[in-house]
């Protein structure tokens, strides 16, 4: 029997953090900020899903990250943009972090994710 994967969010990082970024950059000091979020907004990509965290990134898209929950230990947010939008970081089992920046609805994708964390600890402990 197989479980189909639904996905909860597809798409980049928020648009209000590539606005903000290139006003910022209109200053000489904030003209790496204005790089990095354009960067963002063409190659990052973020996919969560019933069963997994996938991130793809890197220079033109080419690496991709795939997180199943087991491997997720601990979970941090933090709101930006007014609240609009938010950075997130996975710590995982092995004690690397998978950081998620400018992630659209994150307060619903943290809960969604704090849920699945749960349920996979329940389901490791024999609960």
């Amino acid at each position: 029997m197989s479980i189909r994967e639904e996905t909860l969010y597809e798409g980049g990082p928020h648009v209000g953090d590539l606005i903000i970024n290139l006003l910022v950059g209109l200053t000489i000091i904030g003209l790496p900020l204005a790089v990095g979020s354009v960067v963002r907004a063409l190659w990052l990509r973020y996919r969560i899903t019933n069963r997994r965290v996938s991130v793809t990134g890197g220079w033109m898209g080419r690496d991709r990250t795939d997180i199943v929950y087991s491997e997720i230990v601990k979970i941090a947010k933090v709101p930006r943009g007014l609240g609009l939008w938010g950075d997130m970081v996975l710590t995982l089992r092995n004690g690397s972090r998978l950081e998620l920046r400018a992630l659209p609805r994150f307060r619903e994708i943290y809960e969604f994710i704090e849920e699945k964390i749960a349920l996979k600890a329940d389901a490791s402990r024999g609960n």
